[in-house]
């Protein structure tokens, strides 16, 4: 039996082990939320059991819960130097923390698969039925909220430590990795990103690896692409031809994968 209630309660408790004034913290507590919110829809949309919809709540309440000691640590988000998912894993089911959110053991094999792969450029292969399942959910529900969090959010509490204002996007340049990426329609790997902007781009990029057409549904209904294209005005004259570019290549895209079929 999984317990939402209960969990919800526990992560409660767990935050308090960190100081919630550090940059960024609020903004992870709050996407945990969203994401949590995301993967019950989908799994509902999906058509499965409640026992299913449960698990991918609770996944998503679980997803980033590495990302609070990666805060507090480094005082930033970096990925390259700091896993956050396998940290997570490792406090979960090496501490044991995750008896703490759910009595059963019947699922950890699911919960530990979908957290390590929900921040991979991909899912390994020859995951179970289930795992893979629930990670292509977490993934989804995971860059479905992204998309509202670099919509709503205030670019310091974005990327903390590595973009500190507005204009250090907007007098960046895209690096020719990144944008060679989004021209061959793939994730931009987190090594090649260099420029402010390549973080930015980066994220746009996520469209490239949703699992569901509810989930590119969601980012047309929200105007995702345009909405975060058109956050910043972009000062160097290429860089500028060059976001146009992938406005057009991620709408295409985006009505490619709903319409088609």
């Amino acid at each position: 039996m999984i317990d939402i209630k209960q969990a919800k309660t526990e992560f409660k408790k767990f935050l308090k082990r960190y100081d919630n004034s550090e940059l960024g913290f609020e903004l992870k507590v709050v996407h945990t939320y969203h994401v949590m919110e995301n993967a019950k829809k989908i799994a509902i949309k999906l058509n499965l059991a409640k026992e299913d919809i449960d698990l991918a709540e609770l996944i998503g309440l679980l997803h980033d819960i590495g990302r609070f000691e990666e805060i507090t640590t480094l005082k930033r988000f970096d990925s390259v130097s700091f896993n956050h998912a396998s940290y997570g894993v490792k406090m979960l089911f090496e501490d044991n923390l995750i008896r703490n959110f759910i009595a059963d053991k019947s699922y950890d094999e699911i919960i530990k698969n979908a957290i390590n792969n929900h921040n991979k450029l991909s899912i390994e292969k020859d995951l179970d039925e289930k795992s893979l399942l629930h990670s292509k959910i977490i993934r989804d529900a995971d860059k479905l909220d992204n998309f509202r969090v670099k919509k709503e959010e205030n670019i310091e509490a974005i990327f903390p430590g590595k973009v500190k204002n507005k204009s250090d996007i907007e007098d960046s340049t895209l690096s020719n990795e990144v944008y060679e990426s989004v021209k061959k329609k793939k994730c931009v790997d987190i090594h090649n990103r260099v420029t402010p902007l390549d973080y930015w781009v980066c994220v746009l990029a996520f469209i490239f690896d949703l699992n569901f057409k509810e989930s590119y549904e969601f980012v047309k209904d929200n105007d995702y692409i345009n909405v975060l294209i058109d956050k910043f005005s972009y000062n160097d004259l290429e860089t500028k031809r060059r976001m146009e570019d992938i406005r057009f290549i991620m709408n295409d895209y985006i009505n490619e994968k709903i319409y088609s079929n």
